[in-house]
């Protein structure tokens, strides 16, 4: 559990535990703040910007997009924890009016990083395509960090489930939803950047604005040394074995989702050979979402009526291994229609209950941003490290079927591991 002051009544707002539970507009306010951070995050790297980097490099434009990638990529591994470290120390008062420590990184990042796709969208280099995202990332991260704490800061350990499943959703529904608003909606590289920047103050800046923030008092501000914070990123997993155990959980799951979905497309052309592959990865995607969508809050809100989280995550590791393991037996495109559907359900029961059993074991109440902005650390990497493993088992080491094969294994290990974590049942 969060680690408190032996008075929690002498705690501020901001620092104790919530017991008051959120209403539907709250859940609504936050579901949309997390729609737009996505569509921002997903719908450049899908559509805008393969779109912009092959008019500026047609020759090279694997390796020009692989480079604007990593390097935002690297860039969101920094910026979120660093982001929630400052996000908990942010004491901020205006013409005598205190404001709370999140609200301030959620709106700032919006707007900054709205800018930061307009300046994109009128980049001609390769160089400031990358500039232009990095900040994008940067700014994007900050509000993806304040929206994570709000869940410890805001939600009772009893909801957290369930609200941790309507969060969730936009991790697969900001994708389609970015993808049809840029290529169906409005049309040009540089209208597609605007409709995005759009979107995410539209959908962002309502919680912002109409949600409360404790405030946090200055007395209880930890204090700001570069060495300290650099040093606070780690945590030490013997002092607090169960908050490693879930990054090293958190971790292994996304490695094999990341593993799993990376070469779709490759897989759809030439191990099923489907006759149009890029039809059909849309297909799996609505498949996968839907299946998400289908269990996320179900299985969030059954978590918190019976109080035990670990099943659940055991459970999801194992629907998403069987869905990995029908692609490496049976490639075919009826299978990867049912493939699609589990993956989707399992991923939808494994993001809701997974992220409330991480808010119970963050080591401190003072440090919630920045311990969440590490375990995010464990979604960010695999993205880095997966393409890295799955060209030489496609290329060396058995193909397809080896890919989906080491899929399962290290999803099922990875969930099966949240046994080792001793404070949740």
């Amino acid at each position: 559990m969060t680690t408190l002051d032996p008075t929690p009544a002498s705690l501020p707002a901001a620092l104790a535990e919530p017991t008051v539970p959120v209403r539907r507009g709250w859940i609504g306010l936050i579901f949309a703040a997390n729609l737009g951070v996505w569509m921002a995050f997903f719908t450049p790297i899908q559509v805008l910007l393969p779109q912009q980097v092959e008019q500026i490099a047609p020759g090279d434009k694997e390796t020009m997009l692989a480079v604007v990638t990593g390097l935002g990529a690297l860039a969101a591994v920094l910026a979120n924890p660093l982001a929630g470290a400052l996000s908990d120390r942010t004491c901020l008062r205006v013409a005598g009016r205190e404001f709370g420590r999140r609200h301030v990184w959620t709106a700032g990042g919006a707007l900054v990083g709205a800018a930061a796709l307009m300046l994109l969208a009128q980049q001609r280099t390769i160089l400031g395509v990358a500039l232009a995202w990095v900040a994008a990332q940067v700014c994007f991260n900050a509000m993806l960090a304040s929206l994570t704490a709000a869940i410890p800061d805001r939600v009772p350990v009893v909801q957290r489930g369930g609200v941790s499943g309507w969060v969730g959703i936009p991790q697969a529904l900001g994708l389609v939803l970015g993808a049809v608003l840029v290529t169906a909606v409005v049309t040009g590289n540089a209208a597609g950047y605007l409709a995005i920047a759009v979107a995410i103050l539209l959908l962002s800046l309502p919680f912002a604005l109409f949600t409360t923030d404790d405030p946090l008092p200055r007395a209880h501000r930890p204090v700001l040394r570069v060495r300290a914070l650099l040093t606070s990123m780690w945590i030490n997993p013997r002092r607090h074995p169960d908050f490693a155990w879930a990054w090293i959980t958190r971790f292994l799951v996304q490695l094999g989702n990341a593993l799993g979905t990376l070469y779709l497309l490759y897989f759809l052309t030439d191990g099923v050979r489907h006759p149009d592959p890029e039809g059909g990865l849309l297909v799996l995607i609505l498949l996968y979402t839907l299946g998400m969508m289908l269990t996320a809050v179900v299985a969030g809100r059954l978590s918190d009526r019976s109080g035990r989280r670990k099943i659940y995550v055991i459970v999801s590791g194992l629907i998403m291994a069987v869905a990995a393991l029908l692609l490496a037996v049976a490639p075919v495109w009826p299978m990867a229609i049912v493939a699609a559907l589990l993956l989707g359900a399992g991923y939808g029961v494994y993001l809701a209950v997974d992220a409330a059993l991480i808010t119970q074991v963050l080591p401190r109440a003072t440090d919630r941003a920045k311990d969440l902005g590490v375990i995010n650390i464990a979604n960010s990497a695999p993205q880095v490290l997966g393409p890295a493993l799955s060209a030489p088992l496609v290329v060396h080491l058995g193909g397809y079927p080896t890919l989906y094969a080491v899929t399962a294994a290290v999803t099922l290990v990875g969930s099966a591991l949240v046994v080792k974590i001793r404070s949740v049942p």
